[in-house]
């Protein structure tokens, strides 16, 4: 099943704004939340083909948020690709080992955040 509809977490509205409006050009169903808890409700109501979660946020961060839901049976198989500002090479193994299936360091490159998304595309 192709990545149709993806849910965006994120505690910046301009980050949002601007994760919203690459995504939407490339034809992607876009619903956003600014904190874990609204995240966790997003995902209960309606579950995306993929999440692109920051990890830096007040409450629950990225990486606490990405376990969550990478541990939870009724999300099983459900990508998680963090996106932050957090560039350190032992932040990305921390985010990995949490369940991140993928990582890309702000600001976001477009055409990379593109290529990844359709990387998990099957063939």
């Amino acid at each position: 099943m192709a990545i149709q509809k993806i849910l965006v977490v994120d505690d910046s509205k301009t980050e949002l704004y601007h994760l919203q409006d690459i995504l939407g050009r490339h034809g992607y169903s876009v619903r956003t939340a600014e904190n874990g808890e609204e995240a966790l409700r997003r995902l209960a109501e309606d579950k995306p083909d993929l999440v692109l979660m920051d990890v830096v946020m007040p409450g629950q961060n990225g990486f606490q948020l990405t376990r969550s839901i990478t541990r939870d049976p009724r999300f099983a198989g459900l990508p998680v690709i963090l996106c932050t500002s957090k560039n350190q090479e032992t932040d990305k193994v921390w985010g990995m080992r949490q369940g991140a299936r993928d990582y890309i360091v702000k600001p976001v490159n477009a055409d990379e955040l593109v290529a990844k998304i359709k990387a998990f595309d099957p063939v």
